[in-house]
């Protein structure tokens, strides 16, 4: 099989990481439940993790990074933790259901949102940012990179505009940590959302946030944290306070593993890769008769993944004879991005999506290339 569905999930993974899981597995306990041997393991690991992720995107403590289980739930636990009743939220057309369906949500507790519309290639109007903003809007809501087109977004940019104003800047990453560096002060980043699985390299089921030193955001689930018992509320200590119950210890192990990982064998090269492998499919399915790729290529600074339709066919189709008979696995469909295929006229059709990683060689993109061809000319 030739795996080019990364924007899911990666699914090689360095051999480090899956040796990390299994040795987790073997010796780890329950972390901070415990004085014992196993119990300190796993502590150590967790604290380990958290000083790697605060490097990682150069935050300001460690308590600052917080672990969930994905980009969703980390979502989810921003944009509920920080609006409240009559406040206003703008988010984009660029982002996925994992934003879109918790703003949603809290229409019913009266929290009020707009979206910044897209340009034809598929960037947001930026311009329009400023003239969305009203007297009780409180956050921008914004991703990094578009799961569908693999347009980049000026995340500095929009950070100027939302601290220009005194808002709140949210920023999922889902696909760009570990591919792309994210500096959260220089970005000015008040709550980064990530996930574990994509780019970081690490295991499905770990994920984390970034919350800026005096931005409050109230909790989403509220339990168990090992500490303070006869506390009838959750601590308001970060990371205790929005972490209720027990971490994936085992997975934090793996993805500690896998940001030594990337730390050793170079973002930069990690991403020159993947925008290498990019570029020459790109340019080998460009010219072919009836493909139609939808984004931005004036530049391939950008997520490693190339959408494309052929002709009139529905892209589940393509993609399911792209596997059946091409062995190459790719993800069609609307990719819980409902607002950008609206914006990109495939609601109907869906788009069929190729995403590079940099264990991906150039023999690969040629084969997926042929098979694009074929399915194109025949």
């Amino acid at each position: 099989m030739i795996y080019l569905d990364n924007a899911a999930t990666t699914q090689t993974k360095p051999e480090e990481v899956i040796n990390a899981v299994v040795d987790a597995m073997h010796r780890l306990g329950n972390a901070g439940r415990g004085a014992h041997g196993a119990s300190l393991g796993a502590s150590r690991t967790v604290f380990d993790t958290r000083v790697l992720l605060q490097e990682f995107f150069g935050a300001e403590d460690p308590r600052c990074m917080v672990f969930t289980a994905n980009s969703t739930e980390s979502l989810n636990i921003a944009i509920k933790g920080v609006l409240s009743k009559g406040d206003h939220v703008i988010a984009t057309v660029l982002d996925h259901n994992s934003v879109l369906r918790p703003v949603y949500s809290l229409e019913e507790q009266g929290i009020e949102h707009s979206f910044i519309n897209a340009d034809p290639m598929g960037n947001p109007v930026y311009e329009d940012f400023e003239k969305l903003i009203r007297p009780n809007t409180k956050a921008i809501v914004c991703t990094h990179g578009s799961n569908v087109t693999g347009n980049l977004v000026d995340i500095k940019r929009v950070g100027e505009i939302a601290h220009r104003h005194g808002l709140i800047f949210i920023v999922d990453a889902s696909q760009t940590a570990g591919v792309f560096p994210i500096n959260v002060k220089e970005m000015g980043i008040d709550i980064l959302c990530f996930t574990g699985h994509k780019g970081l390299l690490g295991p499905q089921g770990t994920g984390g946030m970034y919350v800026r030193n005096g931005v409050d955001v109230k909790p989403l689930l509220h339990g168990g944290t090992g500490v303070q018992s006869y506390n009838e509320h959750q601590p308001s200590e970060m990371p205790t306070k929005l972490e209720a119950g027990t971490l994936n210890g085992h997975g934090i192990a793996g993805l500690d593993a896998a940001l030594r990982y990337i730390n050793r064998y170079g973002m930069t090269s990690i991403r020159e890769k993947e925008e290498s492998l990019m570029k020459r499919f790109y340019e080998g399915v460009k010219s072919i008769p009836d493909v139609r790729i939808y984004g931005d290529f004036s530049s391939f600074h950008r997520c490693g993944i190339v959408s494309l339709n052929i002709g009139d066919y529905d892209s589940s189709e393509v993609s399911d004879e792209l596997f059946t008979r091409f062995g190459v696995a790719t993800r069609p469909g609307a990719h819980c991005a409902p607002l950008m295929h609206k914006a990109m006229g495939t609601e109907e059709q869906g788009v069929v999506r190729f995403s590079f990683s940099h264990f991906n060689s150039e023999a690969e993109i040629d084969e997926a290339i042929k098979a694009v061809n074929i399915l194109a000319t025949e």
